[in-house]
């Protein structure tokens, strides 16, 4: 089953603005975190810095993820291989790629996984 090209290219451009979004959200999580960087201060000032350093840490390093996984789906696109599930290599219910078109997983194909990562975690 080839996905309709309106699906893709309605895909494509919520994965653009999606990247666009997350650019944005990184500047602006920078912008701020530059912003505060003071020197100095008692030990609850330097506490405060460590933990506000180690939010923006995590914060772009989930930003930079998600980031990766909308790249990876714009290549998928250019590649002809969008919307075929990485686990059953079947198509994508075209409900989910427009919901979330980074996804690599089919419906059946996330519930393999999640089950394979429980049988795995005991």
């Amino acid at each position: 089953m080839n996905l309709p090209k309106e699906v893709i290219e309605a895909c494509r451009k919520k994965l653009i603005d999606t990247k666009e979004a997350l650019l944005n959200q990184i500047t602006e999580a920078r912008n701020a975190f530059y912003m505060s960087d003071e020197k100095g201060g008692d030990e609850a000032d330097q506490t405060l810095r460590i933990l506000a350093e180690s939010e923006f840490l995590n914060r772009t390093e989930r930003i930079r993820l998600h980031l990766l996984e909308v790249e990876s789906a714009l290549a998928r696109i250019e590649a002809g291989t969008f919307g075929i599930c990485e686990e059953t290599e079947e198509p994508i219910e075209k409900e989910r790629l427009l919901a979330i078109p980074w996804t690599r997983l089919s419906i059946e194909g996330a519930e393999i996984r999640e089950s394979m990562k429980k049988r795995f975690a005991r």
